[in-house]
């Protein structure tokens, strides 16, 4: 089942179920949890695989990506993306469930085209190193590189999300930037 129907049936389901009398939760959220975390620091590609922002292509990253300012036009109001992240947070199964603790991270940046708003591209990013020693402030670093590549002619914008969208932890080196 596609990332996005299976969130949308656990969202149906908890409705149901809190309009039925029934409250869920702390517990019962992580026995929701379909994500895995096994691919960290990358998002499971089930449930996060990414998604662009078609108004963003090679054509037009002189009048987007390239201005600055610019992700601050298309950048979803925290109340939709703290929203986002609580319920993600739930299906990732993460025991710390402290919403400080994680970005909603675009997987695929704004800064490279990435849609703003559709949950196949945001995930709850830990801030703390994970088993491979990666934070969030990691791939923020990969994703200014590969922007600045980006809007200098250096790299392709195709190139860039589909490094960073492979495997950010190896996309400069993917495209000869490191």
């Amino acid at each position: 089942m596609p990332a996005v129907l299976r969130r949308l049936s656990i969202s149906v389901a908890a409705l149901a179920l809190t309009t039925g009398g029934l409250a869920l939760g702390a517990g019962s959220a992580h026995a929701a949890a379909v994500c895995s975390q096994d691919y960290l620091p990358l998002p499971d590609p089930t449930c996060t695989p990414g998604a662009t922002n078609p108004d963003v292509t090679q054509d037009t990253i002189d009048s987007t990506i390239c201005v600055s300012g610019w992700t601050a036009t298309v950048r979803p109001p925290s109340s939709y993306t703290t929203a986002l992240k609580r319920q993600q947070i739930a299906e990732y199964g993460y025991s710390d469930t402290n919403l400080s603790d994680y970005e909603e991270d675009h997987f695929i940046p704004l800064e490279l085209g990435g849609a703003p708003r559709d949950p196949a591209n945001l995930w709850p990013e830990p801030h703390y190193a994970t088993g491979s020693g990666y934070t969030s402030t990691n791939k923020d670093a990969v994703e200014n590189k590969l922007k600045t590549a980006v809007c200098n002619g250096t790299v392709q914008l195709t190139d860039a999300q589909n490094a960073i969208a492979t495997d950010w932890t190896t996309a400069l080196q993917t495209l000869g930037l490191s």
